[in-house]
């Protein structure tokens, strides 16, 4: 099969805010223009463009989760512990830290828009 996954829109409060929340956070580049939108550049080509909807506009809450390695999930979890941002175990926010789904670390936090975000180090269904 010959389809990847290229991009997505990602509806922002403040674009510049969202984008560079996530590029701190995870230790990426900068975002860079692309037409109205700030790109965020993933791994194989993907990017998370940025963009502000139109003015009384409301941004419903969207989930992404990001597959990243052991050394990667401490250093970010690192960064969301030295900011205090209130993340928790599971995504109906009942418990708050780490879990350890499939043999894995994950955790959920929202971004400066409400977007539920999570970092796992297994894919879901990989369990040992």
């Amino acid at each position: 099969m010959t389809i990847s996954f290229n991009h997505t829109i990602v509806a922002a409060e403040d674009k510049q805010h969202s984008a560079y929340f996530l590029t701190w956070l995870f230790g990426l580049p900068d975002p860079v223009p692309a037409g109205h939108f700030l790109a965020v550049q993933l791994e194989h080509g993907v990017t998370l463009d940025f963009a502000e909807p139109p003015p009384g506009a409301e941004i419903a809450p969207q989930h992404y989760a990001f597959l990243v390695s052991e050394d990667d999930f401490d250093a970010i979890h690192g960064r969301i512990v030295e900011r205090g941002i209130e993340h928790w175990a599971d995504p109906r926010q009942s418990a708050h830290g780490i879990n350890h789904n499939d043999g894995g670390r994950g955790t959920y936090f929202l971004d400066p828009s409400g977007h539920y975000l999570e970092i796992i180090t297994r894919p879901y269904g990989s369990g040992r």
